[in-house]
């Protein structure tokens, strides 16, 4: 991905406060900025993600994917619940996936709303929908939305990476330090996810 204006100059003011991103930088290359398109496929994908890896949720979609015409409200709403089975979604997923296709079929949500809304706003719309939590809502709000300032306090590789780099151990340590990194947290979270898998030999593919 060919680095902006816009995110250099997020780098640019990150490393002059916080020295362990230009170590990181030096160490890696540039970090991904990863990119998902608005809408109720991303969320669906993100539901699929929570508490497994990223390579198990794609595989799961890709195969919903195959099963439907496409990831639309309608399609999924009517799906079978043994056909999700069929599919690995668990029966937890499975409900979060259909009551959010029945809240946008019945216009009780709008995910094309959450463009025009403030970071916060957004958070509040989504908290609303049963099965989506802070953890989905931040990476939403950072993939889809592009919003600049978030900090998923909520993600075990960036909470692990706190603890590795800055050896900081609770959530309000952690949130504390992050403050510094405003207003481009979400940048900060991309440098540290890229140390988090690089240091591992890991790479992971954000497209589906």
């Amino acid at each position: 991905m060919v680095f902006t204006f816009k995110m250099q100059v997020a780098v640019d003011y990150l490393v002059a406060r916080e020295p362990v991103f230009q170590f990181i930088i030096d160490q890696h290359g540039w970090p991904i900025v990863p990119m998902r398109p608005q809408g109720f496929a991303t969320l669906v994908l993100l539901i699929l993600e929570q508490q497994v890896s990223i390579d198990s949720a794609k595989a799961t979609y890709l195969k919903i994917q195959d099963c439907v015409k496409d990831i639309t409200p309608e399609y999924l709403a009517v799906l079978t619940d043994e056909t999700y089975r069929m599919l690995g979604v668990s029966r937890q997923k499975t409900s979060y996936i259909k009551g959010l296709a029945q809240k946008i079929i019945d216009k009780e949500f709008s995910v094309e709303a959450l463009a025009q809304m403030t970071a916060d706003q957004a958070r509040n719309s989504l908290i609303q929908i049963k099965g989506i939590g802070h953890w989905t809502i931040d990476i939403y709000l950072m993939f889809a939305l592009q919003a600049p300032d978030i900090i998923p306090l909520g993600d075990i590789a960036v909470v692990n990476t706190f603890k590795e780099l800055f050896d900081l151990h609770t959530r309000e340590q952690m949130f504390e330090r992050a403050q510094n990194w405003q207003p481009h947290r979400s940048m900060a979270t991309f440098i540290l996810w890229h140390h988090y898998l690089r240091s591992r030999g890991r790479q992971i593919s954000y497209t589906y």
